[in-house]
């Protein structure tokens, strides 16, 4: 069997995306006619790639049609450079008319798969790192002679505004000539799009003209690069392609206001970026590594670089520069004004920096930390400024503290999260993960600069995006009682030419308005944004827009989730770690995207028999990684956003296990009176007790009597905070001091990392925090006796160390049921379940979910556990009992 490289082609949005079609050569032709152009007898006859753009969200699909012209079968490879920063969604083959698809896994499932697959010497595709933006998507198939094949690669991207403008960057490379060569890229921008361009480094202008068209109008807009193979020739004569270097599509959008809103089935985003702010004073400390390693070529880029930036520091900023090695040293003793006289004696000591010694890095830092407090605490520097150090290294600390773990406890102590931290790392020979995780805790975050002509040009292109701070200290706030699954929306800096994008969903998708607070701090004063909505208008606007894929910000919502959910587990820790893996992990399969814990798999025939491709997501230092698949993170299963943990009724205790897609019940019959632990959590200080009421309807009888929650208490220990709820009132302790509320009130109470909010008659919401919410349901059933419903609406940030009757199940559990058959009452069949190493005998039953609607309630069907949980709760439910309610 003969082998070729098939010629592929692909799209990256504000990253960048390559394609390669493998070695430049010309066959020969035989006596038949073929078209010109071949590789080793393989046609590409079509190549398209089609964008759409909604929203900032783009959604691309990369179609190439390929022939086998050769008398054999031919090998034939697909490869993508895709954005580093997009997910592929899915992937597709076809030959001869049988398509065979891609299926996301966990990733250790498709890493098993891979090895078996490589173990019988069956190939495997896989996702490389390829230079500074790129990642290489390659699979290869067995063609037949005369054979058709289609490869069909979708990919999904968050485009992020940069320097005021969203970018598409295509590196393309075919590297042979193709009959239908097709970009188009649609572009729907509700805000209305201000401006649009695109142009290609490899071809000329008067060619580009007729090959290219763009146009936009209102919300719309569109670009078609279409070349024709005559225009594809290197020369009037050639057989083969210019097609060889960068073509990129910039846009930005109308901004009448500072924010916008969009809302589609219940999901919404909100972008926010004002326009024409003056620019808050900067105090930087720039922390150069002068170490023998940054010899040569490195430190004269990093005077270049540092002159440049020299140049466009303003007036009202205050700077200095520490140099460390062995030792360290200062330019000045203290933070100095950006006066012409001072830049100019900046300038003559930055290019009198030279190389020398090792590398200490934990002094260097500590030392900045002190120079910006003591600059603050001194009145030294603008009240109304903000303070950042930007650290450039290129190899590890090997002088003094080196040991990273306990440098990042240093500079996270000395910085007590008053400023931000960006760390620069050069080139490859260091610990990049370090940098960008000390970075992440301080507020900041890390960039690669790569040993390259330009290393000088990436040094200004990032001190350019920081360059500008509009604001400082900003908060996106939504209503309490209308906004679940939050994306990050507080932020240190809002830097000019950036842009601020919160997702989330909307509790009750039949609201009417919706209202947006963005807060921060301003050059010149305190600013408060509001943007109202009409949820129904603005859908309906939206929806309106024919060629929108539909819930296209449900999946934005869901890459941004996933996202930050993996920013955060690089600086996170076991339990918290396996948590936030574990949740990234579940909205990855859920939405079919391959992310760093997941992989795609794609069966396909070759030699009549199944052989699979791999496609695995590398992470930041892929680049030294072997061809092989990374290892797999080791996680659990936990429960999603909303899973039924809850306790209502007589009292019926439901737990949820999402893996079966199925819930276990249980009673609890204890006197009127008894108080028992619902929830208890010694590490984040968060209880909550429940003491039970009778029914006085079966007073009469009280071996028949029915009993429910008639009071919780609600402890947060570290807050020194405490409500006590009954069916009558709502008191609230914050330390000794009690605030009464009552049902029939309409209020939300907010304090820092708190929010109680009650709707008249029906429920109360409280959440502490991102990751811990309860609801209250409050029945009103006869008079002067109701009770009370408690429901886990969020429990992913409760420590692995909670416990009670309900708290125990947050952690992950299995269970298995069995033989299942009649049962005493005909409708409700038993069965045997294994749980927690017991064997227990279950009712098939059901009860109600009163969140949504406390008078009817949906229906939850559930294995019923007897005797009071016995054998599915740790230890009998009387060591549940305790001696009062907070």
């Amino acid at each position: 069997m003969a082998s070729a490289w098939w010629p592929c082609l692909a799209l990256a949005l504000f990253s960048s995306l390559a394609a390669s079609f493998g070695p430049r050569r010309i066959p020969r032709l035989g006596k038949r006619s073929l078209p010109e152009g071949l590789v080793d007898g393989i046609e590409v006859y079509s190549t398209k790639i089609n964008s759409k753009v909604t929203s900032r969200f783009a959604h691309n699909v990369i179609t190439t049609r390929a022939v086998n012209h050769a008398e054999e079968a031919k090998e034939i490879f697909f490869d993508a450079e895709l954005p580093k920063t997009g997910f592929i969604t899915n992937f597709t083959l076809t030959i001869d008319g049988v398509t065979y698809p891609g299926n996301i896994k966990e990733k250790e499932v498709a890493k098993k798969q891979y090895e078996k697959a490589v173990s019988q010497g069956k190939t495997a595709g896989l996702v490389k790192a390829s230079g500074r933006k790129l990642e290489k998507f390659t699979v290869s198939v067995n063609v037949a002679a005369g054979s058709k094949v289609t490869f069909e690669l979708t990919y999904e991207e968050l485009l992020k505004r940069n320097k005021g403008k969203y970018e598409m960057y295509l590196k393309i490379q075919p590297k042979q000539l193709v009959k239908h060569f097709e970009i188009d890229v649609h572009i729907f921008e509700p805000q209305g799009i201000s401006t649009l361009d695109a142009e290609a480094s490899f071809i000329t202008n008067d060619l580009l003209g007729s090959a290219l068209t763009k146009s936009f109008s209102g919300q719309k807009g569109h670009v078609s690069f279409k070349p024709s193979l005559d225009q594809q020739r290197s020369c009037p004569t050639c057989t083969d392609s210019l097609l060889n270097g960068d073509f990129t599509v910039t846009y930005d959008v109308n901004r009448e206001s500072p924010g916008d809103v969009q809302i589609v089935n219940g999901y919404f985003v909100h972008f926010f970026a004002p326009q024409g702010l003056p620019v808050v004073p900067k105090n930087v400390v720039f922390v150069i590594d002068v170490s023998g390693s940054m010899s040569g070529r490195k430190i004269q880029q990093t005077r270049d670089a540092l002159l440049k930036i020299l140049e466009d520091v303003k007036k009202d900023d205050y700077l200095n520069f520490i140099l460390f090695s062995g030792y360290v040293t200062t330019w000045k003793d203290q933070l100095v004004q950006a006066t012409p006289e001072n830049l100019q004696e900046a300038k003559t000591f930055v290019k009198s920096i030279r190389d020398q010694g090792s590398t200490n890095i934990n002094d260097a830092l500590l030392r900045a930390i002190h120079m910006l407090n003591k600059a603050q605490e001194e009145h030294r520097v603008p009240e109304r400024s903000t303070s950042i150090i930007i650290m450039l290294t290129d190899g590890d600390a090997n002088t003094g503290e080196s040991r990273p773990e306990k440098i990042r406890e240093n500079v996270r102590n000395a910085i007590e999260g008053k400023f931000s931290l960006y760390n620069l790392g050069f080139g490859r020979n260091l610990d990049y993960s370090f940098l960008e995780s000390m970075a992440l805790e301080n507020q900041g975050l890390a960039r690669r600069i790569y040993e390259d002509s330009d290393a000088d040009l990436q040094l200004q292109g990032f001190y350019e995006e920081v360059a500008n701070p509009l604001l400082t200290s900003v908060k996106v706030e939504y209503p309490d009682n209308a906004i679940q699954d939050l994306t990050q929306n507080s932020y240190q800096h809002f830097y000019d030419g950036s842009e601020i994008v919160v997702a989330g969903r909307l509790v009750d998708e039949d609201m009417n308005n919706f209202k947006a607070d963005v807060k921060g701090h301003g050059a010149l004063s305190d600013l408060v944004y509001t943007k109202e909505v009409d949820v129904k208008e603005a859908e309906k606007a939206l929806k309106e827009q024919d060629y929108i894929f539909g819930n296209f910000i449900e999946r934005l919502w869901a890459y941004l989730t996933i996202e930050q959910l993996l920013e955060k587990r690089k600086n996170a820790q076991s339990e918290e770690k396996e948590n936030l893996t574990a949740q990234a992990l579940d909205l990855s399969l859920k939405y079919h995207f391959v992310t760093p814990l997941t992989s795609m798999v794609v069966t396909k025939p070759e030699d009549n028999e199944n052989q699979m491709a791999f496609a695995d997501k590398p992470g930041e230092d892929a680049e030294a990684r072997s061809a092989t698949p990374s290892t797999a993170y080791q996680v659990r299963y936990q429960p999603p956003q909303n899973p039924y943990y809850y306790v209502d009724g007589d009292p019926h205790f439901i737990i949820q296990v999402p893996e079966k897609d199925d819930a276990i019940c249980f009673n609890i019959d204890e006197d009127p009176g008894t108080v028992l632990s619902l929830i208890q959590d010694p590490v984040t200080g968060l209880s909550v007790n429940g003491q039970i009421i009778g029914d006085k309807r079966d007073s009469s009888n009280s071996n028949t009597r029915k009993t429910y929650f008639g009071k919780l208490g609600i402890t947060n220990a570290q807050m020194d905070f405490r409500i006590e709820v009954t069916t009558e009132k709502i008191t609230l302790w914050n330390g000794v001091v009690p605030t009464t509320l009552s049902w029939l009130d309409t209020v939300t109470v907010t304090q820092d990392g708190l929010s109680v909010t009650i709707n008249r008659k029906k429920n109360m919401v409280i959440s502490f925090g991102r990751g811990v919410t309860f609801v209250v349901v409050l029945h009103r059933v006869w008079k002067k006796h109701d009770f009370l419903g408690f429901y886990v609406v969020d429990s992913h940030r409760m420590s692995a160390q909670t416990h009670g009757l309900l708290g125990q199940f947050f952690h992950p559990f299995d269970f298995e049921v069995s033989d299942v058959h009649p049962g005493s009452d005909p409708t409700k069949p038993d069965a045997i379940m294994v749980v927690k190493n017991h064997q227990l005998t279950v009712t098939r039953g059901s009860q109600k979910d009163y969140r949504k609607d406390t008078s009817v309630g949906m229906k939850v069907n559930c294995w019923f556990v007897h005797n009071n949980g016995e054998g599915l709760i740790d230890g009998v439910h009387t060591d549940y009992i305790v001696s009062n309610l907070l």
